[in-house]
């Protein structure tokens, strides 16, 4: 009997194909990356260089990139081509498809929803240190995305492109007209927002806890015209053995993600961040005095990072950008850019533009 192996020869390529341990995320998430850059006018070698990606780890979807590479190539890709709302387009056409393993196990299900609950569940094993999850708000389905690696601070372009990769999962059931109820983003709202609002067709939302999709229950109860349950089992086994061996952050990627996700509700407490460690707060100050770390100092330096950051999204007033640094004043905010810097947050930013 034809099953969806057969339809699909590519799949069954990746299946067959020999299999090394998952390192960050599988490389299927970058599929088509050079054509897409070079059509917006990017220099492929130069962005792939600057961000530590090796081209022939994209040869096969079932070889993997450094998480850290492959949202800074996202990010350059942005900066260096002109484009700014990069993540956001290239996520648009961006077919299951192309998702490899991880979009045939929402293609192989046998609803829309149990395809959602299914993708979340194996997400884990296509890309580490991230946070997917549905949360039920009553006659909706809320889709949470959020890229939890200490290392990783600038993630815009990742976030957009990975929550159109989900809706084209439900597009491709629905119809390409289907738009979910709302857009929550984490990062602020860019210069060109209306562009975000076309996509995804429904009101989007920026400085929000957490990237999501709000899903309306009733638009999930259609089947998946591939469903296929012995090759979904086949293509779930598949992609957990991507992960013979795990993946874990340094003491530090992991006490920077926590303090980083901490920031918006105002000054990271060692305790709390030594919590969500599941260490105590002793214990947390002895690993990082042994990498010649202090927690303060960890905190400041996320906070100088981060400062950059928003300083290069021009659109957003330095008055919030305090706010988002976990600072309950501007003055207090200033201070600290003077001390990392010698100059104002305004002046870094002049400076920054007329270069």
């Amino acid at each position: 009997m034809e099953n969806l192996m057969t339809r699909q020869p590519a799949l069954a390529r990746v299946i067959s194909a020999g299999f090394t341990s998952n390192r960050g995320v599988l490389a299927a998430a970058a599929s088509g990356l050079s054509d897409f850059i070079c059509d917006k006018g990017g220099d492929v070698d130069r962005i792939f260089g600057v961000s530590g990606i090796d081209p022939e780890l994209l040869a096969s979807p079932t070889l993997s990139l450094g998480l850290v590479n492959y949202c800074r190539v996202m990010e350059m890709a942005a900066r260096y081509s002109g484009f700014d709302n990069f993540g956001l387009h290239y996520g648009k056409q961006f077919k299951p498809q192309s998702l490899g393993l991880i979009g045939y196990v929402g293609l192989c299900s046998a609803t829309l929803e149990q395809a959602l609950h299914n993708v979340v569940n194996a997400f884990p094993f296509h890309q580490h240190d991230t946070l997917t999850r549905l949360v039920d708000k009553g006659d909706c389905w809320r889709l949470d995305y959020q890229v939890r690696h200490g290392a990783i601070l600038c993630r815009r372009q990742d976030a957009e492109l990975t929550l159109g990769m989900l809706m084209n999962l439900i597009r491709h059931v629905n119809g390409k007209h289907w738009a979910p109820r709302e857009v929550h983003f984490e990062h602020p709202r860019p210069e060109q927002w209306h562009e975000h609002c076309k996509v995804f067709d429904a009101p989007v939302y920026f400085d929000q806890p957490f990237n999501s999709l709000l899903l309306p229950k009733r638009d999930l109860a259609r089947t998946m015209p591939e469903n296929d349950p012995i090759l979904l089992t086949v293509v779930q086994d598949a992609i957990r053995r991507l992960n013979c061996t795990s993946s874990s952050q340094n003491i530090i990627d992991q006490a920077r993600s926590h303090v980083h996700l901490m920031l918006m509700q105002g000054e990271p407490v060692l305790e709390m961040v030594a919590e969500k460690m599941g260490l105590s707060s002793w214990s947390l100050q002895r690993r990082l005095r042994d990498e010649g770390l202090r927690f303060t100092l960890l905190v400041d330096q996320v906070r100088c990072e981060m400062a950059k950051h928003y300083l290069q999204q021009k659109q957003l007033p330095i008055s919030e950008m305090a706010l988002l640094l976990g600072y309950s004043e501007v003055s207090a905010f200033s201070r600290a850019f003077r001390r990392w810097f010698g100059i104002s947050p305004r002046q870094w930013r002049q400076h920054a533009v007329a270069s």
